[in-house]
């Protein structure tokens, strides 16, 4: 990488369902660039995943920290090496391995791989990371002197307010457009008027640094009541078992629905680890009738360079006695465990899946139909965990174990294979929307790419095959070259590809190639080449 690099994205910034947790750097657009190690250490880990990281490399340091270097491509040779001939002893192209200390040491400026495009990539970059290596926790890289030139702050672009007497999911918040008014930005109008007690605030904001149009998130942000520090948040540290904790950073509700990023400057009720720091209460701002709130937000980016929003806010209610209206019976609460059972569906939340509470809502639809659709709430409201979903099904015994369980909410589908129990089928999702039993009896099936049964394949470069299925849901692929397991590679889940290495020398070549879905449908195509 360069000694002065330039980002696209930085850490922090808000991804769906997850905070990006390091600094996208440019590669100019190009693939196969030299990346090399920041510091002295050696490789720990290195993993290959079809999606997220694609290839990617750990590096452990003496200081206690790991820096880590993804979307990458080949390794440098020796590792490159190693990890072919783990991945053939495994018989396993997707690996996430742990490296002894003594194998691969490298130096501050070591070249360690090339960059490239792999995983959840969308243009070639590397996406790096420093970790806390005792914790796992991932650090704001931009806290270590990383030399990038930013005296640029933060632009506030709307200002949001909530009446917190009730749920933020059962609202549509009161959206402020700002200007910017001798450096600083106010509220249009400067004073706003509510017709409640208790409210909060949120903020859509971004950051830029210098030389660049890219909008990139804000690392911190402190609310003030009448000149007090109320709470702030501040994106330093967060664990990958925390990201998913953006969707109560956000107004999901409001980004689902088409609508810009919003932060809110309080905590939410079900949201316990935090990126919030409470320092008078949770951010809930109680209102005296008639009484005039100074407010001010400071929002700040790692290099101290602030934006600052002021505005005034009152109230013209008396303060309530019970600041929240009682839903009816099907109120779902954060912090408890919510069942709902029907005779047809049932499931329970655990305690920790709710940031805010919800008028729970469901529905039968096709009703007459063999397998209904259950509509369960609205995937816009986010869930934190994993939640059990069990519905009843009259499926015919001879497909039973082909059963998969069917969720989907708009265009998005995920589809899992069912555990059935005394004429339920359950399954486990992380998102509320429509949940139906479908039978899935029709196997995958391959499609060669440039190839053809009995071909000469001496002028190709490798083999490819792209595999479609109706579920989407691979259980397993598995390649054969003569007998012999061969390793194909499966970047970001679309084509299979085998590029030619010394598993398949000159002659003839008999290639099986196996693809089993989630229920174990499974097809398998036997092709004879010569090379």
């Amino acid at each position: 990488m360069a000694l002065k690099p330039e980002i696209s994205a930085n850490y922090g910034e808000m991804r769906p369902n997850h905070f990006h947790m390091g600094l996208d750097i440019r590669t100019a657009q190009k693939q196969n660039q030299p990346v090399s190690a920041a510091a002295e250490g050696y490789i720990a880990r290195v993993k290959i995943e079809p999606s997220g990281f694609g290839r990617c490399i750990y590096i452990n340091h003496p200081n206690g920290l790991t820096t880590l270097y993804a979307h990458l491509n080949d390794f440098f040779p020796e590792l490159e090496d190693y990890i072919k001939k783990q991945q053939y002893l495994l018989k396993n192209w997707r690996i996430d391995l742990e490296i002894p200390a003594n194998l691969f040491p490298v130096t501050k400026g070591q070249f360690i791989a090339f960059s490239g495009n792999t995983g959840a990539s969308q243009g070639p970059h590397v996406h790096f990371e420093i970790r806390n290596t005792a914790t796992d926790k991932v650090l704001n890289p931009l806290l270590f002197g990383f030399t990038i030139e930013d005296t640029v702050a933060p632009n506030i672009l709307k200002l949001a307010v909530y009446d917190r007497r009730i749920s933020t999911y059962e609202q549509s918040p009161r959206i402020y457009s700002l200007k910017k008014v001798n450096g600083e930005y106010i509220s249009s109008p400067p004073l706003l008027s509510v017709n409640t007690d208790k409210v909060s605030f949120a903020i859509t904001a971004v950051d830029r640094v210098t030389g660049s149009s890219n909008p990139n998130g804000i690392f911190e942000a402190v609310l003030f009541d009448n000149e007090e520090a109320v709470v702030g948040f501040q994106v330093d540290n967060i664990s990958y078992a925390e990201t998913r904790d953006v969707n109560a950073h956000i107004d999901h509700k409001f980004r689902s629905s088409g609508g810009s990023f919003l932060q809110h400057v309080s905590k939410l009720p079900g949201y316990n680890e935090s990126i919030y720091k409470m320092i008078k209460s949770d951010g809930v701002i109680s209102l005296e009738k008639d009484s005039i709130h100074q407010i001010r937000i400071d929002v700040r980016d790692p290099n101290g360079n602030t934006s600052v929003l002021r505005f005034n806010i009152r109230s013209g209610v008396e303060m309530s006695s019970d600041p929240s209206p009682m839903f009816d019976e099907k109120e779902f609460r954060p912090g408890f465990v919510n069942v709902f059972e029907t005779d047809a569906l049932s499931f329970f939340l655990p305690e920790n899946c709710l940031y805010d509470s919800i008028r729970f809502r469901y529905a039968e639809l096709n009703s007459k139909s063999a397998n209904p659709v259950h509509q369960v709430h609205t995937a816009i409201v986010p869930i934190h965990g994993y939640f059990t979903v069990r519905i009843k099904g009259n499926i015919p015994p001879a497909v039973k174990d082909k059963t998969v369980m069917l969720r989907y909410s708009g265009s998005r589908k995920d589809f899992k294979e069912t555990v059935y129990n005394n004429g339920w089928y359950a399954a486990s999702f992380r998102e509320f929307g429509n949940f139906q039993l479908l039978v899935d009896t029709i196997p995958p099936v391959i499609l060669p790419v440039k190839f053809k049964e009995g071909m000469n394949a001496s002028k190709l470069s490798r083999l490819a095959f792209n595999i479609a299925d109706n579920s989407e849901e691979l259980k397993n692929f598995t390649a054969t070259l003569d007998g012999n397991w061969i390793r194909f590679s499966n970047d970001k889940g679309r084509t299979f590809v085998y590029v030619f290495d010394e598993m398949c020398p000159p002659g003839e070549h008999e290639l099986i190639l196996s693809v089993e879905d989630c229920v174990g449908n499974r097809t398998e195509k036997k092709y004879h080449f010569t090379r």
